[in-house]
Parts: C-alpha cells; sequence; structure tokens
C-alpha cells in the first residue's frame, strides 16, 4: 500500500508539472548558478540534472556561472590576497589570467562535460567568443580602481538564441571582452541579467546558498517572499543587502527594468530547487518584481 501512495503521489506531481511545461515549452530561463552553490558535487549533479530535464521537455535553458570559491583557492595557493569591494573583485593582471584560467578553461568545461552525460548538448562559451559579451573598464567608484573589472556594454543575444535554437544548452562564463580584444573580469549575476534582458528571458533564477533576500541578512525567519525594485538601493543603504548579494540583486533589477518579469533567487543547496520554482505551484525563493 505504501508503495502504491509513493507511486500515486509521483503521479500528482506529474499532474501538477504538466501545465507548467506547456507554458514553458520554447521560453528562454536563463540560471545563474555559482558560488558556494558549487561546492558539493551532489549540489552540482542535482544543479545540473535540472537544467538537462528542463531541456529535454522542451524548454531553452542557458546556464551563466561564476566560480569564485575556486578564484580565491587558486589565489590562496600563489600567496595572493582577494580583495573585494561593494561584492566586486579588485582584479589585477594577474588574477585576469587566473579568473580566466578557472573559469573558461577549467569550471566551463567540466559544467558542459557533465550535462553531456546526461544527454544534452552543451556548448561552452565566454563573453570572449564571438564578442558574447562587450565591456568597457568599470570606472573607479569612491577613489576605487576595480582593474580589469569590466562594465557590460553589450550582449550578443543573437549568438545564444541561435545555439538553443540548435538544440545546445549554452554554458557561458563570465568573462567580458574590449574592443582591444583584452579580457575583463565581469560579475556573474550581472551578466545573467544582461543575457536574460538580451534575449527576452521568461524567467531568471539566481541560484545561491541561503533562501532568497531577508529582512536581517543573518535570521532566515526573516526570509522575504517578494521585493519591490523600488525598495532595493533603500536595503543596500540600511544594511539589509550587503556582500556578494548586492550585486545579484542588482543584477535582478537590471533584468526587471528590462522586461524580464520573472526573476527569482533561490536556495540552490536544495535538491532539485530549479524545477520546484517552475514546475510547481509553491516555488521557493525571494520574486524581484517592478
Amino acid at each position: 500500500m505504501n508503495n502504491y501512495q509513493s507511486i500515486i503521489e509521483k503521479a500528482q506531481t506529474l499532474v501538477e508539472a504538466l501545465p507548467y511545461i506547456r507554458a514553458y515549452s520554447n521560453k528562454y530561463v536563463v540560471i545563474k548558478y555559482g558560488g558556494n552553490a558549487m561546492n558539493n558535487p551532489e549540489i552540482i549533479k542535482t544543479i545540473l540534472q535540472d537544467v538537462a530535464a528542463l531541456k529535454m521537455v522542451g524548454v531553452f535553458p542557458v546556464l551563466v556561472h561564476g566560480g569564485g570559491p575556486e578564484i580565491n583557492a587558486m589565489l590562496d595557493r600563489i600567496g595572493k590576497k582577494s580583495t573585494f569591494v561593494n561584492g566586486l573583485r579588485v582584479t589585477d593582471a594577474e588574477t585576469m589570467e587566473i579568473v580566466q584560467m578557472i573559469l573558461c578553461g577549467k569550471i566551463n568545461k567540466n559544467i558542459c562535460s557533465q550535462l553531456c552525460t546526461m544527454g544534452v548538448k552543451a556548448i561552452g562559451l565566454s563573453g570572449k567568443d564571438g564578442g558574447l559579451i562587450r565591456v568597457n573598464k568599470k570606472p573607479p567608484v569612491d577613489g576605487v580602481d576595480y582593474g580589469y573589472v569590466g562594465d557590460i556594454t553589450s550582449v550578443n543575444g543573437a549568438m545564444i538564441e541561435d545555439l538553443c535554437i540548435e538544440d545546445y544548452v549554452p554554458v557561458i562564463a563570465s568573462v567580458g571582452v574590449d574592443t582591444a580584444g583584452l579580457s575583463y573580469n565581469v560579475n556573474a549575476d550581472t551578466a545573467a541579467g544582461e543575457i536574460g534582458a538580451a534575449i527576452g528571458a521568461d524567467k531568471l533564477i539566481y541560484l545561491t546558498d541561503i533562501d532568497g533576500i531577508r529582512l536581517k541578512a543573518d535570521d532566515p525567519s526573516t526570509l522575504l517572499p517578494e521585493v519591490r525594485v523600488s525598495e532595493v538601493e533603500r536595503m543596500i543603504k540600511d544594511g539589509a543587502i550587503s556582500g556578494g548579494m548586492i550585486p545579484k540583486v542588482r543584477g535582478c533589477v537590471t533584468a526587471v527594468k528590462k522586461g524580464i518579469k520573472h526573476v527569482f533567487i533561490v536556495n540552490g543547496t536544495i535538491p532539485h530547487s530549479i524545477l520546484v520554482e517552475l514546475f510547481t505551484d509553491k516555488g521557493t525563493g525571494t520574486l524581484i518584481k517592478e
């Protein structure tokens, strides 16, 4: 009886998912994945299983990734200090070489190979490929020179769309290029927002290691199910949004202002959180809205 009940519950879950699968068919869903959500192999596996499942049911997933912890680990190995200001890594020439090596040469290719073992065609890209992410050097802010950190000026959305239509899952590392061909470190949260806007994504999901935006950063009970764009800068000023969450939430704001209606911050350490967010009635995390 228990086994039969379990089968019935699985069938009910599938029935619940069907309208959502239909709604997202041939729609672009951008998923930003990185940070602490990339540290656990089992979590990585469930995230990539979700991405593969989206592709198999007719969604066009686009995966944008960073790799802060692995970059930090490599910098530590060579005795180089990591410096962050307002959630952005100050990036000199040596650090930029390591950023590109880790993001484009290691993490990007590992993600692609894992997705391919799950039955989908994944193709790894950085912003340098085909001028995918064009940038200008970020100007100094409050006297801080960020070095090789780029502000995005354009995204080649047509290139991403073409790859999706040709049955590929684009996996994009957050490295940009300027008009002289120089590499720049681009915050992956910011890149995901700009990429989502460029392709008219139906939904943008930021995976992190907490449940969403909290009124008090250290108190899980203060999770906010919704935050309006107009409230974000006040929350940054008040300290409710701080550190690495600042560029993440600002990336959400950019996406909303450019027309993406569904922008979520979701706990990526929860197994299959992407499928729960997209294909169930309840969902999770914090919705950023106009």
